[in-house]
């Protein structure tokens, strides 16, 4: 008796992010000899009966636009996939499911059905009400599912360069001045008198164990 292959399942909404979930399952496929890729792409409700229309790629699919236009999405990125990545083994055989529906649903669904392994999916690396909504699918698909999730987050974004403005000229002639008896110049001492507190401190010596002293 033949035993069943490592199923991978990927949602799939023509994202950059769910192609990095594509990519991951290739990824993860191609160290396998007998995995298997689903991708599901979760189309909106538009009647009172939704539910699946599946084909394996070559068929001839139902809805035909939809899943036309997965199967060449798919295929472009398994060939993206392959240049990238020249040395990976990716013989496995990748099926393309439409469901018509919610996206969670859909996933942990056609999971369930097909005994899959595991589910990847992409998500936006965002907090508060951005998460709320946008990542509403992949915490619907964690909550609900029966195999292990994996989440494949967003590139890490570079924090924003600070930009801090140089000195104030009057400022620092002030302080050469007046011996850094006088910080700010007249048009920034008003401002700067009422946001800051200085302490003067002298050391009481260099062996204590606290060698500062305010005064």
């Amino acid at each position: 008796m033949k035993n069943k292959p490592y199923t991978l399942l990927v949602g799939v909404d023509f994202s950059e992010l769910a192609d990095r979930a594509l990519h991951e399952a290739f990824a993860q496929a191609s160290q396998r000899a007998d995995a298997e890729v689903h991708v599901l792409c979760v189309l909106p409700v538009v009647g009172e009966d939704p539910g699946y229309a599946i084909s394996t790629l070559g068929e001839k699919p139902l809805l035909d636009t939809e899943i036309h236009r997965l199967s060449v999405h798919v295929e472009l990125q398994r060939e993206k996939f392959r240049l990238e990545h020249p040395d990976a083994r990716l013989g496995s055989p990748v099926v393309s499911h439409l469901f018509i529906g919610a996206a969670a649903d859909g996933l942990v669904e056609l999971a369930s059905e097909l005994g899959a392994d595991l589910i990847l999916i992409g998500t936006h690396n965002r907090t508060g009400f951005g998460r709320l909504f946008l990542g509403s699918v992949a915490e619907g698909t964690v909550r609900k599912a029966r195999c292990p999730v994996l989440v494949i987050p967003a590139p890490a974004e570079p924090d924003a360069e600070v930009v801090i403005a140089p000195p104030c000229a009057e400022c620092v002639q002030t302080r050469l001045t007046t011996a850094g008896k006088e910080f700010w110049c007249p048009q920034h001492s008003e401002r700067h008198s009422r946001r800051h507190t200085y302490h003067q401190s002298d050391r009481s010596s260099k062996d204590a164990n606290f060698p500062l002293v305010f005064r």
